[in-house]
């Protein structure tokens, strides 16, 4: 009989304002859970095993400090009555406060602070070829592209969003050279992603209110990730960290044919050097040649005998001597032609200046020579 009475009490108490009551209560954690997903839109693996094993770690914690609770109770005997109510909202706050600790703790440590399986699977172990994050001066220089698609460099290509941000604040820029840079740099990061012999990936990943060149680095040594720079400076911080780097200008210098003192070259000048008489030229993998004498084939094509050859950070720089003109060239006949004194005018001979003067002294007689 009371088992029938308790249970037709519970059937009773579960009237309509039961399922209004919980019919909100699913519509407020839906809410919030649709809320938390809006508010975190590029999840991560470890985040997410974070949370959860935070909430499993505060959960626990919560049980043994309500199973505490209890045992103070009941020795107490304050177990019935409005002591029951007090305990229980006791219990309930002290789990939502471990939880947010435990994920706090969690979610902070978890690169820096080992623990048992699975906690230790959060530290992110290098497997295979370790990717290669690409800096602005390396798209902007675009020869990024030949070497990974001729499988020089056979590692995953990574360009993070925020050196994408740096281009695009290029392409905004006033200076004219400034924006063709930026054009130019996002414009390989196009012509790659549609390249199917390169594996290029676009990360949105990244450390707020922090330089570029600073973000690279955390981010290389994070990741356990390599550095293509073009930048000098970049790569000293790089190689102090301990991170591989690797340098396009390098690689270039290394790929380039040797060049010996004594060995003929030709360019065309494109314009005038520092010194005087100097030409400048390019050859068609870039390098800089200075060839003395150049200047005055400014426009035009000139040969010349290497000299010396100077080896910077941003690669070779050539310097020739003009070769002279072959016996019986074209070139060497304009050159004696213009090396060689006028000639007297025709007709007579040159008048010295004495003669000149002697006319000048004894000008000719106003008498008519025939009536002397």
């Amino acid at each position: 009989m009371t088992v029938t009475v308790a249970s037709s009490r519970n059937v009773q108490d579960f009237g309509p304002s039961t399922v209004v009551g919980l019919i909100v209560a699913a519509v407020g954690v839906g809410i919030v859970v649709l809320l938390l997903d809006l508010l975190t839109p590029n999840k991560r693996l470890a985040s997410v095993a974070g949370v959860y094993f935070g909430i499993c770690l505060g959960l626990v914690a919560a049980v043994a400090f309500g199973a505490l609770i209890d045992t103070v109770a009941r020795a107490w005997d304050i177990l019935d009555g409005p002591a029951q109510l007090y305990l229980s909202l006791t219990k309930i706050i002290l789990g939502i406060v471990f939880c947010y600790l435990s994920v706090s703790i969690v979610l902070t440590t978890k690169d820096d602070f080992r623990l048992v399986i699975p906690y230790v699977e959060f530290n992110k172990q290098p497997s295979g070829v370790a990717p290669i994050l690409l800096d602005s001066s390396t798209l902007i220089d675009g020869r990024i592209e030949a070497l990974a698609e001729g499988h020089v460099l056979d590692a995953p290509l990574v360009v993070p969003k925020f050196v994408l941000e740096e281009l695009q604040k290029l392409c905004d820029s006033n200076d004219r050279h400034k924006r063709a840079r930026g054009r130019r740099g996002l414009d390989l990061v196009s012509h790659m992603q549609v390249n199917t012999k390169i594996d290029l990936r676009i990360e949105d990943i990244g450390l707020d209110g922090r330089g570029v060149d600073r973000m690279l680095v955390e981010l290389a040594m994070k990741e356990h990730m390599r550095i293509a720079t073009g930048d000098t400076g970049l790569q000293r911080v790089a190689n102090i960290s301990g991170i591989v780097t690797i340098n396009v200008h390098e690689i270039a210098a290394a790929l380039q044919p040797p060049m010996f003192l004594g060995e003929s070259i030709g360019v065309d000048i494109t314009r005038v050097g520092e010194q005087e008489g100097q030409g400048i030229g390019h050859l068609p993998d870039g390098t800089m040649v200075v060839i003395d004498g150049g200047a005055e084939k400014m426009g035009s094509h000139a040969s010349g005998t290497v000299s010396n050859i100077l080896q910077t950070a941003g690669g070779r720089i050539i310097f020739a001597k003009i070769d002279a003109p072959l016996a019986g060239s074209t070139e060497s006949m304009a050159a004696k032609a213009v090396s060689q004194p006028r000639e007297p005018q025709s007709g007579g001979s040159p008048q010295s200046p004495n003669t000149d003067q002697t006319r000048r002294s004894n000008p000719p007689s106003a008498r008519n020579p025939r009536r002397t």
